[in-house]
This record gives C-alpha cells, sequence and structure tokens, in this order.
C-alpha cells in the first residue's frame, strides 16, 4: 500500500509541476516545442519499459518452471479476469456517452498496469484519455490493497487475485498471501504474468479501433 500511496503522490506531483510550468509558457511556438519533446521522451520511455517487461520474463526461469505446478482449471483464471474485466468496462461506457467504447476498452485493458498502458494511449489517443488510464489503473491496485480482505471474506480467495489484475505478480503479492494464503502464491503469480502479457496486445489493439 506504501508503494501505491508513493506513485500517487508523485502523480499528484507532476500535476503541480505541469500547472506551474506552463505559467511559463508565454507564446505558442514554445509550447508547441516543449509538447513535441515531451512527445518524444514518452516514446523512449515506452520502448524501454518494453526493454524491461522482456527481460523481467525472459530471465525468471524459477517462475517460468513453478507455473508447471498450477491447478490446469486455475489456468483459466487469467483469461476469466481479462474478459471480466472487458465486460465491465463495456458496461460502463455505457455510462459515458461521450466517451467511445473502444477508448474506454483501452483503458479497461491496462488491467492495472498504469506504467505501460498509461503511455501507450497517450502515445495513441492523447494526454486526456492517457492521464484518465493512469487514475483508472492506479485505483485498481490501490482497491486491491486495501479491499483484499473484503474480497476474500464475500467472494473467494481468488477475487483479490482477479482484481489485481497484472499487479498480482508483484505489488498486490504479499496482501494476496496474506489475506488468500501460501496456496495461492503461484497461482496469484501465474496470473500476473499471463494478464500482464496481454496489456500490450489489447491496449494498443483497442487504441487503433
Amino acid at each position: 500500500m506504501k508503494g501505491s500511496l508513493i506513485i500517487v503522490a508523485f502523480f499528484a506531483l507532476g500535476i503541480a509541476v505541469g500547472l506551474n510550468s506552463s505559467l511559463f509558457t508565454q507564446n505558442i511556438l514554445h509550447f508547441s516545442f516543449f509538447t513535441l519533446h515531451l512527445s518524444h521522451s514518452s516514446f523512449l520511455i515506452l520502448c524501454a519499459l518494453m526493454f524491461c517487461v522482456g527481460i523481467s520474463i525472459g530471465s525468471d526461469t524459477k517462475m517460468l518452471k513453478s507455473f508447471k505446478s498450477v491447478n490446469p482449471r486455475l489456468m483459466m483464471l487469467p483469461v476469466m479476469t481479462i474478459v471480466g474485466s472487458l465486460a465491465g468496462t463495456a458496461a460502463a461506457s455505457a455510462l459515458l456517452p461521450h466517451r467511445h467504447l473502444f477508448d474506454c476498452l483501452a483503458i479497461g485493458s491496462g488491467f492495472g498496469y498504469y506504467s505501460l498502458s498509461s503511455i501507450f494511449i497517450t502515445e495513441y489517443k492523447g494526454a486526456e484519455l492517457g492521464t484518465i488510464a493512469l487514475i483508472a489503473n492506479i485505483m485498481r491496485e490501490i482497491l486491491t490493497l486495501l479491499c483484499a480482505p473484503l474480497l476474500v471474506k464475500f467472494f473467494g480467495k481468488l477475487a483479490p487475485i482477479s482484481m489485481g489484475g497484472a499487479t498480482t505478480m508483484d505489488t498486490t503479492l504479499p496482501i494476496i498471501t496474506r489475506t488468500s494464503g501460501q496456496d495461492f502464491v503461484i497461482v496469484s503469480i501465474f496470473h500476473g504474468f499471463c494478464v500482464d502479457f496481454s496489456v500490450p496486445f489489447l491496449v494498443t489493439f483497442f487504441c487503433s479501433l
């Protein structure tokens, strides 16, 4: 939970810095140069993130071997998380007539992976939708951290894993381990690995529609 609060604090700090820097942007030429430079930087950050994701997946051989011990029935959990998240996002988009369905699905496809999905969406759809994606996916992680005990109590031990989305292999794993039990550690890592892997493909797919 502490890590999520730090991320939110940096997000708020970024907004404050952005607002203050806009006060010094007095002419359109300076603003255009700043925007172009920022766009180029975000692309480089995106490339670096994808490189790091590839390294983390390829280098962890123990994780890949541990997947063999996962119950075959539980291997469907990532699929159900993806389908359920997209179905819920589609239903929520009905309440947002000013937002296109595919824009909402792109945001929902982040599955809590705010750093990667928000940059993709910003590149494809602009800073406004990218900011919404960042907030939505940060909130998914924070709600998982705060509500995991209640989710286990009312919906079962798989509920916090499904709600955690792509974060269940790292940031939300400790709270899932405490609330769901040690027996679900491998399931949580496997779930996070699969959902994490789907994010760049699904986000870019819906952004391109």
